[in-house]
């Protein structure tokens, strides 16, 4: 009697399993799918709603709570970097193309990687006063995260500067401009990258090395 008893729930389990199975297979398939990625579902917390999000995200960073850093802290360091790297990318060549800034002649090199060591034999003064102004400016922008991100008053990279007005105007355009600002800034970072690596490995100028590449014929 045991046996028959045992036996029947069995089998009742086993004909409930495939139809779990299968609707936890159709949810999948039905779930929203990233516009970045579309073989892969779109991350949760990846709605679209900030700028330039198109749900890419296959490492599953944007859901890391558990070790203390969250999306929030995420998309300042983007910001943070993308805009850093803006601002290299355009410094590295303007140097480059138009020479070194006054008080800086001793930085000769068209590497700025090379340059960055002549100007610190000549000058350090000048590289120990940017490190100083560089912790000051990541002080100022911890506390405005840190304040943000525990009281949600503020939107990650957000520091109230807006000279031009941009923000005043017409909301969609403002938000067209915050994407472009996201796009513009993550080829800013591969840029920057490509840029350190290249001085590094071939101590010259981006331009330089381009143009040099082009007559190779290595381009």
């Amino acid at each position: 009697m045991k046996f028959l008893l045992a036996t029947a729930l069995a089998g009742s389990a086993c004909a409930f399993a495939p139809a779990q199975q299968g609707a936890r297979v159709a949810t999948n398939l039905n779930a929203e799918k990233s516009k970045a990625l579309p073989f892969l579902n779109r991350p949760a917390l990846l709605d679209g709603s900030m700028a330039g999000d198109v749900g890419f995200d296959p490492l599953g960073l944007s859901e890391i709570d558990e070790v203390g850093i969250d999306l929030y802290w995420m998309r300042e360091a983007e910001l943070k970097h993308a805009r850093v790297a803006m601002l290299a990318v355009a410094g590295i060549l303007q140097v480059e193309i138009f020479g070194p800034a006054p008080g800086c002649e001793a930085a000769t090199a068209k590497c700025q990687m090379d340059a960055f060591w002549q100007l610190w034999n000549s000058h350090p003064q000048y590289v120990a006063f940017a490190l100083i102004m560089i912790t000051i400016t990541e002080m100022i922008s911890g506390i405005a995260a840190t304040t943000g991100r525990e009281t949600g008053d503020r939107a990650p990279g957000d520091f109230g500067l807006d000279p031009l007005g941009f923000g005043k105007g017409d909301p969609a355009k403002f938000e067209r401009l915050k994407a472009q600002e996201v796009a513009n800034g993550r080829l800013a970072m591969w840029a920057a990258a490509g840029l350190l690596m290249q001085g590094c490995t071939t101590h010259q100028g981006g331009i330089e090395n381009l143009m040099q590449s082009l007559s190779d014929n290595a381009f």
